[in-house]
């Protein structure tokens, strides 16, 4: 019997509920209104008003080299800018970003473009946001993926700088056990565009959920590509960007028995789904609901690790334009929505056992009975 995963327990402080948790639309929702290199000037939805008014407002975005329609988190970072236009009334601006030695260049064009607000998006632009933030201090600017912490874990960010972050390894821990759970052939795959800490926290979760299920059915079912404890031996195309790369990755795991694959690797990781959809195994996507940003793959899918930037880059944006900005770190949880497991996939066939098991699991993190290192 086919079951759904609803896996998210509540809904952030906003009015917006997070995509995971909806029904599933069927159409392909890959689109967006970007412009390569340059600024877009919005005022207002055509679709409907807006619950607020601040058309004087101007909330801008930069990418990560991924571009704004690499249907991960590029893109649900957009949909949250989409979404400021729709409910806030603001204008935007935005540029993409083709290469890291753009990023600084890029955020300083949206400053002189006269933006209120500026949301980077990616770990990889910390440095040059934080340098910018420091620079104009009548900017709020938010980072997606990206906390100022010092060794003590003690918030560093400028009072215009905001961290929005995510623990995805709650979500991936669940996706492990499912991934183990569903496994044939007692070998599972995970591979990350970049070895940086945004898509390690993926793998390190996904790893522990597999070994939760060996423990819990004596089983053996092993990870290949990641391993917390040798994080130098872990597989990475080392792009955001190669799908080619990411393709011969996950056939090379296949190759190696491997009947589940979960690439953290942005566009890159298109080429894991392609190489599970070709041979016929199963596949999982992160950031998104795969069934929605990548819908071609949607029958591969078991399910996505979602993270609600959406729902998080709207609120820093509707903060800012109404005077209530600070640079309180953001962390999406299963418990506050700001994470989830998506819908299982059409075809993933999950009995009602597995399905209570998981979201038992999820109830012990949100409690705290299961922490994920």
């Amino acid at each position: 019997m086919k079951k759904t995963a609803r896996v998210a327990a509540a809904i952030l402080v906003t009015t917006l509920a997070l995509t995971a948790c909806g029904d599933r639309d069927d159409s392909d929702d890959n689109s967006s209104s970007n412009n390569t290199d340059s600024t877009s000037e919005t005022t207002e939805s055509e679709s409907a008003a807006p619950t607020e008014s601040h058309p004087d407002f101007k909330a801008c975005m930069v990418s990560d080299d991924g571009g704004f329609d690499d249907k991960s988190f590029n893109q649900t970072s957009h949909d949250g800018l989409k979404q400021a236009v729709e409910q806030l009334g603001v204008q935007t601006g935005e540029i993409e970003s083709h290469a890291q030695t753009e990023f600084e260049d890029n955020i300083n064009e949206m400053v002189q473009a006269g933006c209120n607000s500026i949301t980077t998006v990616g770990f990889l632009l910390g440095d040059a946001t934080l340098k910018a933030a420091n620079k104009n201090k009548d900017i709020d600017f938010s980072i997606v993926d990206f906390a100022y912490i010092d060794e003590a874990g003690e918030n560093t960010a400028p009072n215009n700088l905001k961290g929005l972050t995510y623990d995805t390894a709650q979500p991936s821990y669940l996706a492990g056990y499912l991934a183990a759970a569903k496994s044939e052939n007692g070998v599972v795959g995970t591979f990350g565009g970049v070895n940086i800490p945004t898509v390690t926290i993926f793998m390190d979760g996904f790893f522990h959920g597999v070994q939760k299920y060996n423990e819990d059915n004596d089983a053996d079912v092993q990870v290949i590509g990641w391993d917390p404890a040798k994080p130098k031996t872990g597989s990475f195309t080392n792009d955001f960007g190669d799908k080619t790369k990411g393709q011969n990755i996950a056939e090379e795991m296949i190759g190696q028995g491997a009947d589940v694959i979960f690439p953290v690797a942005g566009p890159a990781g298109l080429g894991g789904l392609q190489a599970a959809q070709d041979n016929s195994v199963w596949g999982i996507w992160v950031d998104t609901d795969g069934c929605v940003s990548a819908a071609e793959y949607c029958d591969s899918l078991l399910t996505s690790v979602v993270k609600g930037m959406d729902v998080s880059v709207l609120e820093a944006i509707r903060e800012s334009a109404n005077g209530e900005f600070t640079n309180e770190l953001y962390e999406g949880t299963l418990e506050n929505g700001g994470v989830s497991l998506a819908d299982y996939g059409p075809q993933a066939d999950i009995d009602d056992e597995l399905d209570a098991k998981i979201q038992e699991l999820s109830q012990q993190i949100i409690d705290g009975t299961i922490t994920i290192g």
